[in-house]
């Protein structure tokens, strides 16, 4: 593989003057599968191979994909890609530049007990079924069970003409499952989500039959659950919901294109936006979590970015095309879904730094507000405005937890809301799920339980 995508670069360099070129290429196995109430509505399986190439000439990108690994094909591929860099750049106005990047030559390998390609798609229908059975055998209140499924499996290659050469062993397992419940006219809905780079052994842990229970209980709670007042109230977000605030109301922001593009923190590197209690890292090199890699689509090794500290804004995602601009270094964060694509800024595993509270210091001087355990979804924009949907949540009474909520959401400015964090739990939780920007990545991101002085929920007035 070396050789001829060696023989790939050497085109788009020599014959057309490219000042970088690299190739990407991938052979995955992929398995989709999705049950609803115990019926299989699709299953999918098999290989995904392809070749992505890239290529910078006279500051211009030019890109190609083929889902092929014939030398010929990649060849008019490389010639493509070049014409197109070569007719950019007779436009443009201002030609793009790369920060440095370290050279390596690395083999990385994946260890699992239980690789998924090897399950049989018999065996993972009956794990789903287990899922799917114990969740609408819970209670006949429960009326529905949605299952999704995946795995992929692989190797991808990466090389350049800096001499970076890179084979990476890539595996993921991911789940989400889906409950809804009714009583008497009122709905109610629920969600589960996991995700493992370790192997299909998750489901050791992660036991099917206990995941349905799991879902379909908090779904059956809800129905019994009061609708929240409307208004401004002190919360306590739990690890869950404070890593989808993490991750959809400020991560976003603190990627370095969206940055560029109009988001608020493209002036903000140096300024305090948050309360001292915040410091916030995206980091790709947390053992075994969801969002975890050792290199970036662009060869970069991954590392800890460190984007806020005490309230200070220290850094931002970067690949390595805005690490220049910014006069900064890449962080590791450029990331396609497939070869089909090219590489962009994503998040990996998002997330906030525990400090020294107790959850029981957390409420304990709260006389009315609300416990937002878990969310159900979330949106953010980059002038910093966001809504995150609440699926479990409870009141919080003289510094107890109280009644369950449901329907519950919160909304408001990323900024102004991170400047009300007042106390930071010592304990910690990652969640793993999937981020869309146009592609799909597998991320995590969590943090300790917080509480936020006052936040706008939405409810009945």
């Amino acid at each position: 593989m070396k050789d001829v995508l060696t023989r790939i670069i050497g085109i788009a360099t020599e014959k057309f003057g490219a000042e970088y070129a690299e190739a990407r290429a991938q052979s995955f196995t992929k398995t989709m599968l999705t049950m609803k109430e115990g019926n299989v509505e699709a299953a999918r399986q098999g290989i995904e191979s392809g070749v992505a190439i890239r290529v910078l000439i006279n500051g211009a990108w030019g890109f190609a994909s083929v889902g092929s690994l014939e030398e010929e094909v990649l060849s008019n591929a490389a010639s493509d890609a070049s014409r197109m860099a070569k007719a950019t750049s007779l436009k443009l106005k201002k030609p793009i530049k790369l920060a440095k990047a370290q050279v390596r030559e690395d083999r990385v390998h994946t260890k699992t007990r239980k690789n998924p390609s090897e399950i049989t798609m018999e065996e993972k229908i009956k794990t789903a079924e287990a899922i799917n059975r114990s969740a609408l055998g819970y209670d006949k209140r429960v009326r529905s069970c949605t299952i999704d499924y995946l795995d992929l499996t692989g190797t991808s290659h990466f090389l350049n003409n800096e001499g970076t050469w890179i084979e990476q062993d890539k595996l993921y397992v991911w789940s989400r499952m889906n409950a809804t419940a009714s009583q008497k006219g009122v709905y109610a809905s629920s969600r589960e989500e996991i995700g493992s780079t370790a192997g299909f052994e998750i489901f050791e842990t992660e036991i099917p039959e206990t995941l349905g229970i799991r879902l379909a209980e908090r779904a059956v709670e809800q129905l019994e659950a009061k609708v929240p007042k409307g208004g401004t109230f002190p919360v306590v977000l739990g690890p869950n919901v404070v890593g989808v605030f993490v991750h959809e109301a400020f991560g976003h922001l603190a990627e370095a294109d969206l940055a560029l593009a109009g988001g608020v923190l493209a002036t903000s590197l140096g300024k305090k936006i948050a309360s001292d209690k915040v410091t916030l890292y995206d980091d790709g090199t947390v053992d075994g979590a969801f969002g975890s890699f050792k290199y970036d689509d662009e060869g970069v090794t991954a590392q800890r970015t460190l984007l806020v500290d005490k309230g200070v804004v220290r850094g931002l995602m970067q690949n390595r095309e805005t690490a220049q601009k910014f006069n900064s270094e890449p962080t590791g964060n450029a990331r396609a879904e497939d070869f089909r694509v090219e590489p962009i800024i994503r998040m990996r595993n998002t997330f906030m730094e525990p400090c020294d509270h107790t959850f029981e210091e957390l409420i304990e001087n709260v006389k009315f507000g609300y416990y937002l355990k878990s969310f159900r979804g979330g949106q953010a924009n980059l002038d910093g405005t966001f809504q995150v949907g609440i699926q479990e949540a409870y009141e919080i009474v003289n510094g107890e937890i109280d009644s369950p909520i449901r329907n519950a959401s919160i909304s408001g400015n990323t900024l102004e809301t991170l400047l009300k964090v007042d106390a930071v739990a010592r304990d910690f939780g990652l969640s793993p799920g999937r981020c869309g920007k146009g592609q799909t990545a597998f991320v995590c991101d969590g943090g300790p339980h917080i509480r936020v002085m006052e936040v706008t929920v939405g409810g009945r007035a």
